[in-house]
């Protein structure tokens, strides 16, 4: 397997083999190739053979990649038709909070952000399910009260007077 400048895995032949061999119960749904590959040799049941993708350098910019890829985030359907800003007004205990999130939302929005704020929860969701522990947080993503509001981290924003401007730069 190798990974091109975007960050994306593409696999031949023997990758997809020793995937398979590792773990014969493990599904793959989907898997980008250099070349076309006959998997029926591979895969013993054709009911779990993956969708093979056409790998394409396309020669533009990571920047473009990452442009053309923004809004294709792999998450459940309800994740993705979730009303985020309600769900995080609904969190908001006081006028001072609903202040903040309402500024904060709209910065959000101009940016094309509620797609990640979306995975962003079912992200959280899921480490919760699962018993999953991550950071108190870090950076400067602390500045958000929104993300705070998310679970993304644990500093609250507005006790410690954090301005949005230091995340959203």
């Amino acid at each position: 397997m190798r990974t091109d400048i975007y960050g994306q895995s593409i696999f031949n032949e023997n990758d997809l083999c020793d995937l398979y061999m590792r773990d014969p119960t493990r599904t793959i749904k989907q898997a980008l190739v250099e070349k076309q590959i006959d998997l029926s040799d591979i895969f013993l049941s054709s009911d779990n053979l993956p969708e093979l993708i056409q790998y394409v350098d396309s020669k533009i910019s990571v920047a473009e990649f990452d442009s053309r890829n923004q809004d294709t985030w792999h998450m459940p359907i309800e994740y993705q038709n979730f009303d985020i800003a309600k769900w995080v007004l609904d969190q908001c205990k006081g006028e001072a909070e609903l202040q903040r999130t309402g500024d904060e939302l709209l910065q959000f929005h101009d940016r094309n952000m509620f797609p990640l704020l979306r995975y962003l929860k079912y992200l959280v969701d899921t480490m919760r399910k699962h018993n999953i522990i991550w950071g108190v947080g870090r950076g400067s993503s602390v500045a958000s009260f929104v993300l705070f509001l998310i679970g993304i981290h644990r500093i609250n924003s507005l006790h410690y007077d954090l301005s949005i401007d230091e995340f959203l730069k």
